[in-house]
C-alpha cells in the first residue's frame, strides 16, 4: 500500500510504502533496553587490569573496535562496578577472549562478591605487570587512552599494543539472556 492511497495530501513517491500492521511502538525504558539488547549477540570477553592494589576483571560484552590507524578498542563499565576504581586508574589492561567451553569462566568474572582469581581460576602476567588468564585462547594487551562518563557507566577507549593468540577457537557469544556459540556449518 502506497502512502499516496493512505493519504493523497501527501506526494507519491516511487517505493515509498507504509508497513501493514505496523509495530507497537513504546518508549525504551531500563526494562525495553535490556530486553532489546538481550537478543542483540554480543561477543563475550574478560578485561583484566592492576594498578597496583591486586588484579581485578570483570566480563564484558560491549567490546567494539573502534579505529583502525591508530587501532582502538572501546568497552563500557558501571560506575559502580567493584573493578571500576582500578580501571579507573589503571594505564593498561588486557582484553582476554573466551572460547565457545569458557562460559564458566565468564560467569565467574560477571559475579559480585567473589575473588574472582581464586582458585580455580589460572591467571599469569605479562611481562608489563597485566593479570592475563592462561586459559584464554587470545588476548590483547591495550593502553587506555580515554575515559569518558557516559550517565550510569563509563567508556574506555584504549589503544591496542600486542595480540597474542594461543590457539584458534570459537567465540563465546552472549544472547537471550545466556551464553551461546555460533552454528557455523562444517
Amino acid at each position: 500500500m502506497s502512502v499516496h492511497a493512505i493519504n493523497p495530501a501527501l506526494p507519491a513517491r516511487p517505493g515509498l510504502s507504509i508497513v501493514p500492521n505496523p509495530p507497537v511502538e513504546r518508549s525504551v525504558d531500563a526494562g525495553i533496553f535490556r530486553a532489546v539488547f538481550r537478543r542483540h549477540a554480543a561477543g563475550v570477553v574478560v578485561i583484566t587490569a592492576d594498578a597496583g592494589n591486586g588484579p581485578v576483571g570483570f566480563t564484558a560484552t560491549s567490546l567494539v573496535s573502534v579505529s583502525l590507524l591508530p587501532p582502538l578498542v572501546s568497552f563500557s563499565i558501571a560506575t559502580t562496578a567493584s573493578s571500576w576504581p582500578t580501571v579507573h586508574r589503571a594505564d593498561s589492561l588486557v582484553i582476554n577472549f573466551l572460547d565457545a567451553g569458557q562460559h564458566e569462566i565468564a560467569g565467574r568474572f560477571a559475579t559480585s562478591g567473589i575473588d574472582r582469581f581464586a582458585e580455580p581460576t589460572r591467571w599469569s602476567r605479562l611481562r608489563t605487570g597485566e593479570p592475563v588468564l592462561d586459559e584464554a585462547p587470545s588476548y590483547l594487551r591495550a593502553l587506555v587512552e580515554h575515559r569518558f562518563a557516559v550517565a550510569d557507566h563509563h567508556l574506555v577507549v584504549a589503544r591496542l599494543a600486542i595480540h597474542a593468540e594461543r590457539r584458534e577457537h570459537e567465540p563465546l557469544l552472549y544472547h537471550d539472556g545466556r551464553y551461546a556459540t555460533t552454528d557455523r556449518p562444517s
